[in-house]
């Protein structure tokens, strides 16, 4: 047990927040289902007078503000959000509707050099970004119990190991574009944000015990100044199965009904896989059909497939068979940095040592300091370096790589040494 699970089952990190007052019962008890937000379900904000009623609250409350909303992944196109909910002190609890109000600019505004805290970040801020939220300032609460050590990083079993708290989550997959959403819903989405800020200060603590703050810090703020993400090349080349996908006018096939489904979905508005599965494209694409007939017989194209939807599938199919041979896909994409691992042995057997022992260093670290090895250093990061070292291999210039390729200062004070050491050791004999 490391430090950190060590410290996360003392009773002194398991704060009620508000919830049911502690009793001074230890740690050992089992754990309080949280049923109720403390003030009951708030309305959801659907209206522009009443979310200005919000802005201004949250804009007068205290403390960092927690922030969560709901995706309907699986259900529509895109990853734009359905709900969203805050919770600030003296503000208490709030569900917004950012489907009736899509601006919330002046919300983000209000809470600009706030911190925010928020659950897996990097998965919500890009839909608040599209709605006029952008943080200046976060915490990261699974980052941080990633940083601290806790082998369960949900949000479910951190507020139950670290609060005593057990939330129910049986509502996380729905479709929360639903309207109106089931209270039972509303309920579940207010509890998300309930006990973050309480989990926040309990995380808090335990990095500054483990001497980790600073380097929580460093990550967070790296995550509150990373601009959006660029848009996926090719993003047909990660449809399921295409491993299968050999030849280029089989690609050619993949490519054109990727883009049909894509289109199709986007003007639908619902899941590209409800329009047509990636293992259907697969099918037509290592068989070629040449008429609807033999399109409809393969997998997925079946009986439920209608003659209008099987034409369009089909088109798609014989705009690739038309295509020349120079217009044709190219088997892979061109690879920025180091070829795959598993090539290192032929294409440079120095460099495969290299890595070797830079992983196994970076690993042992990673077990030492108790927190996963891709958190300490990510693995692109370790190969690009043992791929091309520095000409002069010493603590500046491997410093200097780590942070060209984006390390944080505390990443980069922990782990060159120890990849210096692996960078600097002699070749094994084979």
């Amino acid at each position: 047990m490391t430090d950190a699970q060590d410290t996360a089952a003392d009773s002194t990190l398991r704060t009620t927040g508000g919830a049911p007052p502690d009793d001074g019962g230890s740690a050992t008890e089992a754990p309080i289902p949280l049923l109720e937000p403390r003030e009951g379900i708030p309305p959801v904000i659907t209206e522009d007078d009443a979310l200005a009623e919000v802005i201004a609250a949250f804009a007068a409350g205290s403390g960092p503000v927690a922030v969560d909303a709901e995706r309907a992944s699986g259900y529509r196109y895109g990853q734009r959000a359905y709900l969203v909910q805050l919770r600030r002190e003296g503000a208490g609890t709030a569900l917004i509707d950012p489907v009736a109000c899509p601006d919330l600019s002046g919300l983000g505004e209000a809470l600009s050099g706030v911190e925010w805290v928020l659950h897996a970040a990097t998965q919500d801020l890009p839909c608040l970004r599209e709605i006029g939220m952008v943080p200046t300032s976060l915490f990261d609460t699974e980052l941080a119990g990633r940083l601290a050590g806790f082998p369960r990083v949900g949000l479910g079993a951190m507020v139950e190991g670290v609060l005593g708290f057990v939330l129910e989550k049986g509502h996380s997959a729905v479709d929360w574009s639903t309207r109106p959403l089931p209270e039972p819903w509303l309920r579940y989405a207010a509890l998300d944000v309930e006990l973050l800020v309480d989990l926040r200060d309990a995380l808090e603590k335990e990095l500054d015990r483990q001497g980790k703050l600073e380097w929580a810090r460093q990550e967070f703020d790296a995550i509150a100044a990373a601009p959006p993400a660029e848009p996926r090349k090719d993003p047909w080349r990660r449809t399921s199965g295409m491993h299968k996908v050999r030849r280029r006018r089989q690609l050619a096939v993949v490519r054109e009904l990727w883009e049909t489904r894509d289109r199709i979905a986007q003007r639908r508005d619902v899941s590209p896989g409800k329009v047509l599965s990636d293992a259907a494209i697969v099918e037509a694409a290592l068989a070629v059909p040449t008429t609807v007939q033999a399109l409809a017989a393969l997998n997925g194209f079946g009986h439920r497939v209608g003659r209008r939807q099987l034409d369009q599938w089909q088109a798609a199919v014989d705009r690739a068979r038309a295509l020349t041979d120079a217009a044709l896909p190219q088997p892979g994409q061109p690879v920025a940095g180091p070829p795959p691992p598993r090539a290192w042995a032929d294409k440079d057997p120095v460099a495969a040592a290299r890595l070797s022992a830079a992983r196994a260093a970076v690993s042992a670290l990673a077990e030492q300091l108790g927190m996963p090895q891709e958190n300490l250093m990510t693995p692109d990061t370790v190969r690009r370096v043992c791929w091309e070292p520095p000409q002069v291999v010493d603590a500046e210039s491997v410093g200097a790589a780590l942070a060209g390729y984006g390390a944080r200062p505390w990443q980069v004070e922990q782990v060159t040494p120890v990849l210096v050491a692996a960078l600097s050791a002699p070749p094994q004999e084979a």
